[in-house]
């Protein structure tokens, strides 16, 4: 069996960044990627200002620990203020400009105002409370880089020079289809053997949270004939093609001999638990990834092998692994698995971390109940006070 670091390695390597760059307002780009450096227009501040309410003055008038200064003008946000007289305070606001002639701000704590005078009592050094023009970006600088995935944050960094479109790579087209004679869908009687389709749900919510464009094949009959004239299909203006079920080696089991017949396939056994079956090809253009049908199984794959490599298809440049963190471990785990185990466990009131009880790669309840995964070593037991791995689903599904 492969590692998940092998395997994870495999796809990293063969993921390719989809070609097409489209120039969308910045308003409509979050979840989109970077296709180009993006430049700042101007100067952050574009002028020195002040970061406090206060008073703008000339710090030599004020040597003394104690002036009193008539105030000649007041300076709110927006407004442009006259040169400073020596002898003289302006009453300014946050995010004013700074009068020429000034070169400190006192805040309004340290002033005590009479009229139109006001007594500094304090000794202010030159530049402070002053926003330096450029101190956070130089015009010209890259903010944000190709391959950045933009948050509200860069979306905010981006409008703060200006920039009112980005450049960013489309969207990624995702065809899915699941297989498997038993399932059936919510809504429908159940006849006997049968299974709701719950794999439909979770990994087209997946890939709707990654900005994805995706088509649904819906549920494909147990067969070589039809499997095949799916993927013929789904192939056609896709980049990925993503099944559930038939991964494995049985009668029933028709994806890997479809997608041979139509493309080339490499079947893995990744030493994981829950998982293990994982397919990876390619038919025509697109990528394919068959995951298993068990509902946890499923999930969890998609989180450690689907997530970074479509993160990288996207065109993400940086890190595309979660880094997890250690936590303490409030539960013992004594059947430790030869294979690289995910349990699925909740941060309690305490900081430590409970277990769902049921570790069955067919709970599905534990993935709602859980707020992420204990990585934990092959061949590894847990003892309640050990500090293990901790992936937080947050992390996973964005």
């Amino acid at each position: 069996m492969l590692s998940r670091r092998e395997a994870l390695d495999f796809l990293l390597d063969a993921a390719r960044a989809v070609d097409g760059v489209e120039n969308v307002p910045t308003l409509e780009a979050n979840g989109r990627v970077l296709a180009e450096d993006v430049l700042s227009t101007l100067d952050v501040p574009s002028a020195d200002n002040t970061q406090m309410d206060g008073y703008a003055v000339r710090a030599a008038d004020c040597a003394g620990g104690s002036a009193t200064l008539r105030v000649a003008q007041r300076i709110p946000a927006g407004s442009v203020g006259q040169p400073l007289e020596p002898g003289t305070a302006a009453r300014i606001f946050t995010g004013a400009l700074i009068p020429l002639g000034a070169d400190a701000v006192v805040m309004q704590e340290q002033c005590e105002a009479v009229g139109d005078s006001v007594t500094v009592r304090h000794t202010p050094r030159e530049g402070e409370w002053i926003r330096r023009t450029g101190e956070d970006i130089v015009a010209g600088s890259v903010i944000l880089p190709a391959g950045t995935r933009l948050r509200g944050q860069e979306l905010g960094l981006a409008a703060s020079v200006g920039l009112a479109k980005l450049p960013v790579r489309r969207r990624l087209r995702v065809a899915v289809f699941f297989t498997g004679d038993e399932l059936a869908m919510p809504g429908e009687p159940l006849a006997p053997g049968a299974i709701y389709n719950s794999n439909r749900f979770t990994l087209r919510g997946l890939l709707e949270n990654f900005g994805c464009e995706v088509r649904d094949f819906g549920i494909v009959p147990d067969s070589l004939e039809a499997t095949r004239a799916t993927l013929r299909e789904a192939a056609q203006g896709h980049d990925l093609i993503i099944t559930s079920g038939g991964v494995s080696v049985g009668e029933e089991d028709h994806i890997k001999p479809a997608v041979e017949a139509e493309g080339r396939l490499n079947m893995w056994q990744i030493a994981i638990k829950p998982g293990k079956p994982l397919a990876f090809g390619q038919v025509g253009e697109a990528f394919f990834l068959g995951l298993p049908g068990n509902p946890v199984s499923s999930f969890v794959t998609f989180l450690l092998f689907v997530r970074p490599f479509l993160l990288r298809l996207q065109g993400v440049s940086g890190p595309v692994e979660p880094g997890g963190y250690m936590l303490r471990a409030d539960f013992n785990w004594t059947k430790a698995d030869r294979r690289n185990e995910f349990l699925r466990v909740r941060i309690n009131s305490a900081g430590g971390l409970d277990l769902f009880p049921n570790q069955g790669s067919g709970v599905l309840t534990s993935t709602v109940w859980g707020d992420g995964l204990v990585d934990n070593p092959p061949g590894n037991p847990i003892a309640a006070g050990d500090l293990v791995r901790f992936i937080p689903f947050a992390e996973l599904q964005h």
